[in-house]
């Protein structure tokens, strides 16, 4: 069955778009964070998938996220920083994501990975880590809707911003199809979205600087400034 919710990506991969990080939100009020975000009218949010294996942390998996796909309607993208998303990608397909995000370092067949994921309607996305370079891409560029630019190790939360990645986001803007989705994560804040815009970027992934800010919304209001 082709996902229901595929004219979705359509719509946002047209416009720029802060998506939290639920990575750094409250995973006891997860019902209650994926609520605040819509309220905040944000219309996507990024799930962290960690299996311990691909990187050292274990986050959430498919099972939590379809507990909570019935109670949102945002666009719920999964980054899979996993060693085999080909194996797993049935759950997150039956999940309901709108988006899957797999990495092009991961020791299996990107390119069948990738076309799976389309073949059901759903958003594909390749990522590169910081040290990987970013002409790794190319081979893919016909089977991805987006590219996720890591700007920290991935792994961990609240990491410090590494501004050498932005070089990636200006080759990928020359030589990338012009309807590729040019993502970014990673110690994001108000100051370096901005450089991460002026790089290319259009998504802009956001932890720490938004779910652990006092004012959520101020916060919010700076990086819609940066990226609108």
């Amino acid at each position: 069955m082709v996902h229901q919710r595929s004219a979705l990506f359509g719509r946002l991969a047209s416009q720029p778009n802060v998506l939290p990080s639920l990575l750094q939100c409250d995973f006891g009020r997860l019902a209650d964070e994926l609520e605040s975000c819509k309220a905040l009218r944000l219309q996507a949010v990024h799930w962290d998938v960690m299996d311990g294996a691909f990187v050292p942390n274990i986050s959430y998996g498919g099972v939590v996220i379809e507990s909570l796909r019935p109670q949102s309607d945002l666009y719920f993208e999964a980054h899979l920083m996993i060693a085999r998303p080909d194996e797993r990608l049935d759950d997150f397909i039956a999940a309901g994501c709108d988006g899957l995000i797999i990495h092009v370092e991961g020791n299996f067949d990107k390119r069948a990975t990738l076309k799976r994921i389309k073949d059901v309607g759903i958003a594909a996305g390749l990522c590169i880590n910081p040290e990987t370079p970013v002409e790794t891409l190319t081979p893919y560029f016909d089977v991805i809707d987006e590219a996720l630019i890591m700007s920290v190790h991935p792994g961990f939360g609240g990491q410090k911003f590494l501004p050498e990645v932005l070089e990636k986001l200006r080759w990928l803007r020359q030589h990338g199809p012009s309807n590729l989705v040019l993502e970014i994560d990673g110690g994001i804040n108000p100051h370096t979205a901005a450089e991460a815009v002026a790089a290319g970027a259009r998504w802009l992934v956001v932890g720490s600087a938004l779910f652990k800010a006092p004012d959520r919304a101020a916060v919010l209001a700076d990086l819609r400034k940066v990226v609108a």
